[in-house]
């Protein structure tokens, strides 16, 4: 068995030729999160991947084979829910709305300007349903979003270094009263049982302005009083 223990991004550095010459491996997402195991290549060579602990292998990452070789990543077809808003009852923003919900679930999602993706789970299917998005399976690759401070910032092969402390004076302090999102009230969040938020929103803003407008600003926003409807 060859191992191969050094990963190159998205073959960054690579001649198009040669990346385009090496074998490919073929791998789902349960494989790719792991930074070590053992696969077979288009060219029937059985390899092993030693990568550094945390590591996350993406489609079209390159691995260096210790003869110097080059094997090419696919992310496989795999089982998918795929959700997208409904165009008659709702909007794209629906899709922020989900992902939040999703990610207080700590799920692996896959984010998209026109959808999500998420492994099967048909609890949370029953959930995105009740939240007017429309879930469809499918057989497609898998490639969820890694974290902000994930392993070399490697997260859909855009990681980058920016090389400098982002140290922004604007000469002006920010004063803004937010007061929890305007007292609007928004689609229920659909808590699981094993959902154990501790949301402590202890935002200690200096609202420190003086301004007086002379009348009530009473906004009585009834929103997301959505019809009843179903989905195909």
């Amino acid at each position: 068995m060859l191992s191969a223990n050094k990963l190159m991004p998205q073959g960054a550095g690579l001649a198009p030729v040669l990346v385009k010459r090496a074998t490919t491996i073929e791998l789902d997402w349960d494989t790719r999160q792991k930074s070590r195991f053992e696969a077979a290549d288009s060219g029937g060579r059985s390899v092993g991947v030693f990568l550094p602990r945390g590591t996350t292998v993406r489609g079209g990452d390159v691995l260096v084979v210790e003869d110097g070789s080059l094997v090419r990543v696919i992310a496989a077809p795999q089982p998918v829910l795929r959700i997208t808003h409904c165009t008659q009852h709702g909007t794209p923003f629906d899709l922020v709305r989900a992902a939040y919900h999703l990610g207080n679930r700590h799920v692996p999602i896959e984010l998209q300007p026109d959808h999500l993706k998420i492994e099967p789970d048909h609890v949370l299917a029953d959930m995105l349903g009740a939240m007017h998005l429309i879930v469809r399976a499918e057989n497609s690759a898998f490639e969820p979003e890694s974290g902000a401070y994930a392993a070399g910032g490697h997260a859909h092969g855009h990681g980058h270094d920016h090389g400098q402390a982002h140290d922004h004076e604007h000469g002006h302090s920010h004063a803004h009263d937010h007061a929890n999102d305007h007292g609007h009230a928004h689609t229920p969040h659909v808590h699981g049982p094993e959902c154990n938020h501790g949301h402590d929103h202890s935002h200690s803003h200096d609202h420190s302005h003086d301004h007086d407008h002379g009348h009530d600003h009473s906004h009585d926003h009834a929103q997301d009083r959505h019809d009843g409807h179903k989905h195909g």
